[in-house]
Formats: structure tokens, C-alpha cells, sequence
């Protein structure tokens, strides 16, 4: 089909068989002969494959460094962001329900398609060629990849960064808590005292708040005091930043 043909060239493989990629387009709400099948057969070919691309990019990072990092390249965001830059939506057979309920945007759907059609390629034409196209869709995303900061939540980055300049760590402060008790917003500030940084933001639990409060500290941190100038004049105006637009609960 030449509609078929456009993606098949946005992912750099035409099919033998386009019933398998025609199938990896189908979410389960659409037929009875759907992708989920397909999609854990990719979801295994992607990880092998993500992981030897690291181990050889990175060869003077630790197993665990290179298992955050292939986790963060195959969890369903990363998939999403390369589905939606292949306009993988456009090509989404689903139900009338999923349609309606705009499930042709929703991440997991885009995600698990995406698995599907590596499933698909490894089907149609093996291994080898499944790892081209794997390789060939990441390598965008591969290339702005930091090991060092990839994965990590910003308290943790914060720390690292604190630490590496020899900084005591940051003090979280709850300054205010607003609203009910079952839908409080809570304000926290983050400050670093031997560089005058003190951050305020807010967020709908406690983490979520100094998550976002740490974000914004890194930035100045980085932007103000970089790695090999950590010292701070004791007269310097105090670095305020204020998010007050609360952020979304955050899972232990």
C-alpha cells in the first residue's frame, strides 16, 4: 500500500510480508488479530539491542550506570518521542472507542506500536535487520545522551553535583502546605547556604515540591557557578526562583 510505503521509509525498512507491519499498527480495540504479540517480541529485541548500543558507546561506565541508562532509553516516553517523530499516529488502526477518545495520541499506545514493528521487522527479515532499524531510529536520541545525568532525579543529580564540588548537600524546607488534607499543595524550599542559593517551589506532595525545587537549583548551579568556580562572594544577592504552578504527584 503506498500509505504503508511513507512509514516504511520513515523507519527504513519495506516489508516482505505488510500483513505483519498492517499487524503491528493494530491496537487489541480494533481486531481480534492485534500487536501485543508482536509487541513483546520487540520489546526483547530492543532491549538486547539498546544495551549492546550502550556497552559500545560507553565502555568506561559500570553495569548499573548502563542499566539506568537502557532503562530510560526503552521506557514508554523515549518510545513515544520516536513514534510521534515517525507520525506513527497517522497510521494507527484502532477501535471507534480509542478513536474518540483520542487513544491515537495517547504515549502507550504509541509506544507499544513501535515495539510491535520491531517485533515485526525481526519477523520479516531477522535479527540483524530489526537491530539496523532499531539502531538507525535511536541514534538521534543516542547522540545527546548523558551518562552521567540520564535517568537520575534532580535531588539525586543535586547532590551529585554538590558533592563533585565538595559543597555541603542541600537543605529542604516546607515553608507552606495550602488546601485540604487529601489534595494539599506543598511549598518547599531548597537552599544551598554556601552559595547563598535558596529555591522555592511548590508541588502536590512533599517529593514532588524538592524534585521541582532541585531542578531549578541545578540550573543555577550550573549556570552561575560551574564546576571549577564553586566559590560564591558572601555579599552576593541571594538567587530566588519561585514555581508556583503545582506539580504533578510523584510515586516513592
Amino acid at each position: 500500500m503506498k500509505r504503508l510505503a511513507l512509514l516504511e521509509a520513515a523507519i527504513g525498512y519495506s516489508f516482505k510480508d505488510t500483513g505483519l507491519l498492517e499487524q503491528a499498527l493494530t491496537h487489541r480495540s480494533h481486531s481480534a488479530r492485534h500487536n501485543e504479540r508482536l509487541e513483546f517480541l520487540g520489546d526483547s529485541v530492543l532491549n538486547f539491542t539498546v544495551a549492546a548500543l550502550l556497552f559500545d558507546r560507553f565502555q568506561r561506565i559500570d553495569e548499573g550506570d548502563l542499566s539506568r541508562l537502557r532503562a530510560n532509553l526503552v521506557k514508554q516516553a523515549a518510545l513515544a518521542e520516536i513514534a510521534t517523530r515517525l507520525g506513527l499516529s497517522d497510521y494507527l488502526r484502532l477501535g471507534e472507542g480509542e478513536l474518540k477518545s483520542g487513544g491515537f495520541r495517547r504515549p502507550s499506545i504509541l509506544a507499544d506500536a513501535l515495539e510491535a514493528i520491531f517485533g515485526a521487522v525481526f519477523l520479516d527479515a531477522g535479527f540483524t535487520q530489526a537491530q539496523t532499524v532499531i539502531t538507525q531510529l535511536y541514534e538521534p536520541m543516542l547522540v545527546d545522551v548523558d551518562p552521567k545525568t540520564l535517568g537520575k532525579d534532580p535531588k539525586t543529580l543535586l547532590q551529585e553535583l554538590l558533592q563533585g564540588r565538595k559543597l555541603d548537600l542541600p537543605v529542604y524546607t516546607v515553608v507552606a502546605t495550602h488546601g485540604a488534607a487529601h489534595d494539599q499543595l506543598f511549598d518547599i524550599e531548597c537552599t544551598i547556604a554556601k552559595l547563598n542559593i535558596h529555591v522555592r517551589a511548590s508541588g502536590s506532595s512533599r517529593r514532588a515540591a524538592e524534585q521541582a525545587a532541585a531542578t531549578q537549583a541545578i540550573a543555577i548551579l550550573e549556570a552561575e557557578f560551574p564546576a571549577k568556580t564553586t566559590r560564591a562572594s558572601r555579599h552576593r544577592r541571594p538567587s530566588q526562583l519561585t514555581l508556583p504552578v503545582a506539580v504533578s504527584q510523584e510515586t516513592e
